[in-house]
């Protein structure tokens, strides 16, 4: 067989010294000689499959079916062909197995035994493909699994049910073919399927709802009978260590499971209402990948000016925005950055949603007294470099940041506010005195997320002329030009959207600024005069529009975050 770096310089013209630059690279970091090429541009994905379909002798499929026959998911673990990377495909045409690896031969073996497909072809397929396909099958499946579920609680006896709750206080003890349990299962494997942040069990007076986050935007699974809202949020509550028993106020829970090849952390609140207690779910995937900044959305401008900022030796950055917002996610993109075997970091979070290897990382423990101001008061004598405070939520936390900050201490840390510039007013409203501000901080980075437009369904048209002046957008800049949108496909579940990226305002307290700071706290002219200043500066809705221009997001989506 021949290598594959002699079949990418005989056949795609890649230069005989990139793939032995890319075979050094492999010895050190142990990572595949295509994967780097690709990453260094040597190399297009594609070439690389048709390099590898020559290498293996497999035949290649660039695309698998949208809506894949889920014959096999009750007898192959979705953990197993996501491994393995591997996918059975049934048509009314053919047979095969999709490989994105074409040499786990012991688990072929073990796949085609189980399938009883002994002698079916295999064919090679990009691993993006074969992700896709997997999840659709075992959606797909799910989905029918779910509605055999609501049907199985339907028929059951509410009264029935009562009594079970009433007999055993632990619900762990039912068999997984509890209908209930199976639904918990579901909403959970399915949320975590479509990237969910969060699930949310709604109750009313005649129904529960169970919805879910996807991009920021809430949408409904599923509508059980009111029957069963009692045991579905027991499940919940005893899976997160809850007390089953106390329904008349708020608790907070964490549950940990796995789902397939992900290690997801569930942090569990309840809130008693009307019609019973409401739960939120925040679901926080521990297995995935820290995003740099560029892929996050930060334009090359902003970038060059953050990347500067967070290499200053002391001072204080702080990212503000709403909840859900991705400030932890930019912050955590920050410290990767900083992330070097001479310096230590240490952060106090509440939760830790990220772990970094080579950051020492505090979780927050309002019970036993633990709270951001005790944490970073304990930090302060750890001798770190860089500290991470997950926010700033009063007085006291604001007054050790700035301390650490005027004593040789880099400080990162995040607070709820709608603009760069509101950041100083929040601060000085907390009791904080102005010169102190002045004295410490030295940028606050403003932050939305919104909703990138679907690769797959993707068009272009030419915007409504009045629709534009109706919002007061410039028809030199916006007449002329081609926008996009997403029709919808199966890809984005009809949306148009998948994916989201950042919108960024980044306002550097330069020294006439810090001067403004010590005569007026009002946001209004303080963002003005950082506006007017030759910096670089813009709105968090001209960031947007630049994306609109760039083809990555919609005016609607902007609109709506701004």
């Amino acid at each position: 067989m021949k290598q594959l770096g002699q079949i990418l310089v005989e056949q795609f013209g890649v230069d005989p010294g990139s793939i032995g630059e890319a075979l050094d690279s492999q010895v050190e970091n142990g990572r595949r000689i295509g994967e780097l090429l690709v990453q260094q541009k040597k190399i297009s994905e594609d070439n690389l499959l048709k390099a590898r379909s020559i290498q293996s002798g497999l035949d290649l499929r660039t695309t698998l079916p949208a809506e894949p026959d889920s014959f096999f998911i009750d007898r192959v673990p979705i953990g197993f062909l996501k491994k393995y990377m591997m996918m059975p495909v049934a048509t009314s045409e053919e047979c095969y197995i999709a490989l994105a690896e074409p040499y786990y031969f012991q688990q072929l073996d073990d796949l085609t035994r189980v399938l009883q497909w002994d002698g079916i072809k295999t064919v090679l397929a990009p691993q993006e493909e074969i992700y896709l396909a997997i999840n659709t099958a075992y959606d797909m499946g799910n989905r029918d699994a779910a509605d055999q579920v609501l049907q199985d609680i339907d028929e059951e006896d509410p009264e029935s049910i009562l009594s079970e709750i009433e007999e055993t206080a632990d619900l762990l003890d039912d068999t997984s073919d509890a209908p209930v349990i199976k639904l918990v299962n579901l909403v959970l494997s399915q949320a975590v399927r479509d990237n969910a942040s969060d699930i949310h069990i709604e109750p009313y007076k005649d129904r529960v709802k169970i919805r879910k986050r996807v991009d920021g935007i809430l949408y409904d699974m599923y509508s059980p009978p009111k029957h069963v809202q009692s045991k579905l949020i027991s499940r919940v509550k005893i899976m997160a260590r809850m007390d089953i028993a106390e329904k008349r106020l708020p608790q907070d829970g964490r549950i940990e499971i796995r789902i397939a090849d992900k290690n997801i952390d569930l942090r569990v609140s309840t809130l008693p209402t009307a019609f019973g207690e409401r739960v939120v779910m925040r679901l926080l995937d521990k297995s995935s990948v820290l995003l740099s900044l560029e892929v996050l959305g930060m334009g090359r401008n902003d970038l060059d000016r953050f990347e500067q900022l967070i290499k200053r030796p002391y001072g204080i950055i702080l990212v503000t925005g709403p909840t859900g917002s991705g400030k932890t996610t930019t912050l955590y993109s920050a410290l990767s950055i900083l992330n070097q075997p001479g310096v230590n970091i240490i952060t106090v979070e509440d939760p830790i949603e990220y772990q970094i290897t080579g950051i020492s990382q505090m979780q927050v423990n309002n019970k036993i007294g633990l709270t951001f101001a005790t944490g970073l008061r304990t930090i302060v004598r750890q001798d770190p470099d860089i500290i991470l405070v997950g926010e700033i939520r009063d007085m006291e936390t604001a007054e050790i940041a700035i301390q650490s900050a005027l004593t040789g201490h880099l400080v990162f840390s995040t607070l709820h506010t709608n603009d760069s510039a509101s950041a100083i007013t929040r601060l000085i409203d907390m009791g904080v005195e102005p010169f102190l501000v002045s004295s410490s901080v030295n940028a606050i980075l403003a932050q939305r997320l919104v909703r990138k437009i679907c690769p797959h369904c993707r068009e272009s048209y030419q915007p409504d002329t009045e629709y534009l002046t109706r919002v007061g957008l410039s028809l030199d800049k916006f007449g002329d030009h081609p926008l996009y949108r997403g029709q919808g496909c199966p890809e984005c579940l009809g949306t148009g959207y998948r994916g989201r990226l950042g919108l960024y305002e980044l306002m550097i307290l330069s020294d006439e600024l810090k001067s403004m700071i010590l005569t007026t706290s009002d946001a209004g002219q303080i963002k003005k005069h950082a506006l007017s200043q030759d910096s670089g500066m813009h709105t968090l809705r001209q960031d947007g529009l630049d994306k609109v221009l760039e083809g990555l997001t919609t005016l609607e989506e902007v609109f709506r975050v701004t």
